[in-house]
């Protein structure tokens, strides 16, 4: 190579790592799909050419270039049983706030104690440009931003709702914003409103009195003496969580509910999902291919396994596929026996892969996001049987919307499945839907992944992207409502009555004491 051939490849070197920032992105729980969601923040960081710092517990399966990953595996499991069906369907497992809060405060705490975020957090020459936290229904990420100094992102995998919105912009009015765990979509019933109000309010007090108590704790421990070992102020807890940057929201209008966002609210739904379909395997594509009257997928997602069945509704769904005209496509964690010859089962399913084919006609989901956002992105409508968390809320406004139908899951359900089927394959109108959501869906200005990106570099190069906060995060709640002028009015009011009443009375004696002077 010539002198200035070295040259020029030193001078583009230079000017690719000059561009290149270090990102510490936190996404540890152990759950296929957030790993998922993870990975595609990775992807795309990794194609700008920055250098990513991944704190995980499910690993990536092929390295990806400039990621490092600091596996915490061995601290981070989900709770024994959290994900059987089975157990869901016997009513012994709940799906609420109660339950779930000090579960993902414990992954936390255990993601913080893990040796290798230990030994990151002690070592003084590791800097970053911003961090990325996984937002799981507390703030105590936040601490990291505390001792690296540097700007915080929270990645929110679900659509806007109260708790995330507050972190940076004010709690939305419950009369026509619902709650994560809720099942009500706008507008809202008498009923249900009072419902929303009351969940806030629940939720609200569950932060107060347990949360922020157990975040403080797990900063003052674990954060505080990296903090003052690198010479850097200690902030108050309360100042790092609500100082965060902006909060990047796997969500999208056509997905969800159109809300009221502030600036530094960014929907980037969709962009976990890979631009270029990856081909199918040639046995199931000879399958798919094949299926004179269209494909029908059925999965319950990565973390529920529908192996949990019990015997008697398996069998029964079995029964019911049989009837179909349809291809069933059921992606099931072992073989079953006697399967009907238009049901195959499939123990991996490329599910993007899948709905990307154009003989699929209907997906049988559990609604979690990343299914509804794929389902909207290649067009194919749902029946959702929810189970947990936030798949009550997908579903109902899937059905709002008029690209689903839900099923509930019972041990009755493949009779309620039976009839779901019948009117999605034989009414257009619920593939016309989705179309028209597909279309909305894909209609934006850049692609999701270039927008993650765009804004993680607007936070480094503003420094914190200050100027997109709005005033509504620093306004306390009684100026909000005019509370304080409430009260100076009624001191008015009180003051001008005591008054009245003196003068009044004043006037009174002196009337009566020039009437006892006149009698005598």
């Amino acid at each position: 190579m010539s002198k200035w051939a070295l040259v020029l490849v030193s001078f583009l070197s230079s000017l690719y790592l000059s561009n290149a920032y270090k990102v510490l992105f936190i996404s540890p729980l152990p759950s296929k799909s957030h790993s998922i969601l993870g990975e595609g923040v990775l992807n795309h960081l990794s194609r700008a050419g920055h250098e990513v710092t991944y704190i995980a517990s499910i690993i990536p399966e092929k390295p990806i270039k400039g990621v490092s990953v600091i596996d915490v595996s061995d601290s981070v499991k989900l709770p024994t049983g959290m994900m059987n069906l089975k157990s869901i369907m016997d009513k012994t497992q709940s799906n609420d706030l109660f339950n779930m809060m000090p579960a993902l405060m414990n992954m936390s705490r255990n993601t913080i104690n893990n040796d290798g975020v230990k030994t990151l957090l002690s070592d003084k020459t590791k800097q970053f440009d911003v961090i990325i936290a996984e937002w799981m229904f507390n703030e105590v990420y936040a601490g990291f931003s505390g001792v690296f100094n540097c700007p915080l992102i929270w990645l929110s995998t679900i659509e806007p709702h109260w708790m995330v919105l507050q972190l940076v912009d004010e709690i939305p009015n419950p009369s026509y914003n619902v709650d994560s765990l809720s099942s009500n979509v706008p507008p809202l019933t008498f009923s249900q409103r009072l419902l929303e109000l009351g969940l806030q309010i629940f939720g609200k007090l569950i932060q107060i009195f347990y949360t922020s108590g157990v975040e403080q704790e797990i900063y003052e421990n674990h954060f505080v003496p990296h903090i003052r070992n690198r010479g850097y102020p200690v902030q108050p807890i309360e100042e790092l969580k609500y100082n965060v940057s902006l909060v990047l929201s796997n969500s999208h209008v056509s997905m969800g509910v159109a809300t009221r966002l502030p600036p530094n609210f960014i929907p980037i739904g969709g962009y976990h999902i890979d631009p270029v379909v990856k081909p199918l395997p040639k046995d199931l594509q000879n399958i798919m291919d094949n299926a004179k009257h269209g494909i029908i997928y059925f999965s319950m997602g990565s973390n529920l396994r529908s192996q949990h069945f019990p015997t008697e509704v398996k069998q029964e769904l079995l029964n019911m596929f049989a009837e179909l005209k349809q291809t069933v496509l059921w992606k099931f964690e072992e073989d079953l026996p006697n399967l009907p010859n238009n049901v195959h089962i499939l123990k991996w399913a490329p599910q993007q892969s899948i709905l990307a084919h154009k003989k699929c006609l209907l997906f049988i989901t559990h609604g979690g996001l990343l299914s509804t956002t794929e389902s909207i992105h290649f067009g194919v409508p749902i029946i959702g049987i929810p189970v947990f968390a936030d798949q009550f809320v997908n579903v109902a406004r899937g059905v709002k919307k008029g690209f689903a139908k839900k099923v509930d899951l019972s041990y009755t359900m493949a009779k309620d499945l039976r009839v779901a089927i019948q009117e999605m394959i034989h009414e257009s109108r619920y593939m016309t839907k989705i179309k028209e959501l597909s279309f909305i869906y894909h209609h934006r200005t850049v692609s999701p992944g270039q927008e993650l990106v765009h804004w993680v570099e607007h936070v480094i190069k503003t420094g914190g992207a200050r100027h997109l906060r709005t005033p509504a995060l620093m306004t306390p709640w009684y100026q909000k409502v005019y509370l304080d002028l409430a009260i100076i009015l009624l001191i008015i009011i009180i003051a001008i009555k005591y008054i009245f009443r003196y003068i009044c009375c004043s006037n009174g004696n002196k009337v009566s004491a020039s009437y006892k002077k006149k009698q005598n």
